[in-house]
């Protein structure tokens, strides 16, 4: 049986578009054909179940329930990607608690492949996460996400500094979002469809949609970008997927 991979998504800080990042990433599986579940830990809420909800479970990963739920689970076959988008400000807790139930145990003796995405905030004490987080970050991937989906002059610090905060982390990769033309990024939202049900201009249930075709262009062409970055982390090498290609979902 395939090793079970655990993706988990998030920030010690709001408003930096992770959720946004958990949407791409499933996608991408998607894609790829990936059996991939997810799970949002915003609860009640839950964003990304609003995007995904045939994926999407909303759980509390502060409670020892749903930590079962999650984790208990990942050697019941498919689906063999989990995706985890933490809520905002409780990526350090939960890595904390990883740690405490003995997942990172588990993946620093290769039982599972544990990546991380942590997604950069825009102020220096955005930066000052990263050596915090990287403390659990012994056996797991570990990607600092640039993520500019939101405004393009996102990062208030220079390279130089940044450089001096990146280079304390051994083995840590550099991704980065591009942009998303607004009024594209707007109308993803209102449609609440996945970014890929947008470009192929279908609905909720897959019924025939009406957007526009210019903003269905911006769209593609950005998830293009993003996915590019995907590809060259080779994230399906890490899912064990072998390499990208004959994307099922690409339009």
């Amino acid at each position: 049986m395939a090793k079970p991979v655990v993706i988990v998504v998030g920030a010690d800080k709001g408003g930096v578009g992770k959720t946004t990042v958990s949407r791409t990433l499933l996608d991408y599986f998607s894609a790829n054909n990936v059996p991939t579940r997810a799970f949002d830990t915003e609860s009640p809420r839950g964003t990304l179940k609003r995007f995904h909800p045939d994926l999407t479970e909303i759980v509390d990963m502060t409670t020892t329930s749903d930590q079962m739920k999650i984790f208990d689970t990942l050697n019941s076959g498919t689906p063999s990607v989990t995706v985890i988008d933490v809520r905002a400000g409780l990526l350090s807790p939960s890595l904390a608690s990883l740690r405490d139930i003995g997942f990172l145990d588990a993946a620093k003796s290769g039982q599972i492949t544990f990546a991380v995405f942590h997604i950069l905030g825009p102020s220096i004490a955005s930066l000052d996460e990263i050596a915090e987080t990287a403390n659990f970050m012994v056996g797991a991937k570990y990607f600092l996400v640039k993520n500019f989906i939101n405004n393009t002059s996102f990062f208030e610090w220079d390279q130089a500094t940044y450089n001096s905060y990146f280079h304390r982390i051994k083995d840590a990769t550099e991704l980065t979002i591009p942009k998303l033309n607004e009024m594209a990024y707007e109308q993803v939202e209102v449609a609440s469809v996945p970014f890929l049900k947008f470009v192929a201009n279908k609905g909720t249930h897959d019924e025939a949609a009406n957007y526009s075709f210019v903003l269905r262009g911006y769209v593609r062409h950005w998830l293009a970008n993003v996915w590019s970055e995907f590809d060259r982390i080779k994230l399906t090498d890490l899912v064990g997927s072998g390499k990208p290609g004959g994307r099922g979902g690409e339009k």
